[in-house]
């Protein structure tokens, strides 16, 4: 599974626009306190599978897709 964590800011719309243009299923999750419980410090954030990633990873991990 792959959530898309993000609160609609500019970077958040780079990592949506890759991830639909490599067809990966995801869901996206834009619940502020959410992301407060998780201790998220920015966003976007990635989980795939359990596994969190900042913008950086989650780009990096799109691309070896």
């Amino acid at each position: 599974m792959v959530i898309l964590y993000s609160t609609g800011c500019p970077k958040c719309k780079i990592l949506k626009e890759k991830l639909d243009s490599k067809s990966i299923t995801y869901q996206v999750y834009d619940n502020a306190e959410l992301m407060i419980q998780k201790g998220f410090r920015s966003v976007p954030m990635l989980e795939v599978d359990g596994v969190l990633m900042d913008f950086l990873q989650a780009n990096n991990w799109i691309k070896e897709i």
